[in-house]
């Protein structure tokens, strides 16, 4: 049985971490309501650049003509795998749930015999994905030192990914991210970029019916100038950095929330902890007070 000192340092040590996790709830719950906005905010434009792309690529005479970046390179040997993670730790299964899909992702790409290179963004994915796949990160991007997340950190990574394609260093590329759905639940994601997956025309005008914001044009016919393919050539690098844009915001706020929820319940679990010491502690006491005074007692009665 421990004694009297330690239990009293124990119930100090844990009054200490409560105190540290309860600042950081409230620290990351003061965040979260910023952030979350922030991502509500970017996914109408990110669809609607996504239908726009769609729209002008149905145009097309022919989708040979359509830029690299819309059609892919003609095979899928080679795969990208953008991994966005936190730069940070202490928020629950929220890094974990990344890295374990994209670990079964890369499992199934392998046993298919693809060729997988790692892009990680956040430190916390590529401590965790270099112990065992040290040799598929072929670049890591650490945005620890950025405040408030904003278009122009995600512009370069866009751009540097498009040079890699240019280049012909993969053929596909797919974005993990963890989206956020509320305060208790964020959803693993993972969403292709090159080349652009085209929605089904009829399930993009299904969702056009449904959008009680979309003009109703009347079936008007569209031309464009300059051609489609120029526009393309504009659109869909905009495109690539606007869903990486998206991607790093609904990542930041279900980070917040998935910490928030962590140390709520590492507080109420430290709150359990040291009502459990302080009942051990008055026990112990109250044994040690009790052994004393029969020691007394017995003494008392041998003289």
């Amino acid at each position: 049985m421990a004694n009297l000192k330690e239990l009293k340092n124990r119930i100090t040590s844990v009054t200490s971490t409560q105190k540290i996790t309860k600042a950081m709830q409230m620290v990351a719950a003061a965040k979260l309501r910023r952030a979350q906005e922030a991502a509500e905010q970017s996914r109408p434009y990110a669809d609607r650049m996504e239908r726009m792309i769609a729209a002008v690529a149905s145009n097309l005479p022919s989708l040979d003509t359509a830029p690299p970046m819309v059609v892919g390179s003609g095979k899928d040997d080679v795969h990208l795998l953008v991994v966005v993670t936190a730069e940070r730790g202490l928020c629950g299964a929220f890094n974990s749930n990344i890295v374990r899909a994209v670990r079964r992702r890369v499992k199934e790409l392998r046993d298919a015999g693809k060729t997988v290179k790692l892009f990680c963004v956040g430190r916390k994915g590529q401590e965790s994905l270099r112990r065992d796949l040290d040799d598929l990160i072929v670049e890591y991007i650490t945005l620890r030192e950025v405040r408030q997340l904003s278009f122009a950190n995600a512009r370069p990574i866009a751009e540097q990914i498009s040079q890699m394609f240019a280049d012909g260093e993969f053929d596909v590329c797919t974005v993990f991210y963890n989206a956020f759905k509320s305060v208790i639940s964020q959803v693993v994601t993972d969403q292709q970029l090159i080349p652009v997956k085209l929605p089904d025309p009829e399930a993009a005008a299904a969702a056009e019916s449904d959008d009680d914001s979309a003009v109703d044009l009347g079936g008007a016919i569209y031309e464009y100038e300059p051609e489609e393919n120029d526009l393309l050539g504009v659109l869909v690098p905009r495109n690539m950095a606007v869903q990486i844009y998206r991607s790093l915001l609904e990542s930041g706020a279900a980070e917040h929330a998935a910490r928030m929820t962590s140390m709520d319940n590492a507080t109420r679990n430290a709150g359990d902890m040291i009502d459990g010491l302080t009942l051990t502690y008055n026990r112990t006491r109250q044994a040690i007070i009790t052994k004393e005074l029969i020691e007394i007692v017995s003494g008392a009665e041998a003289l």
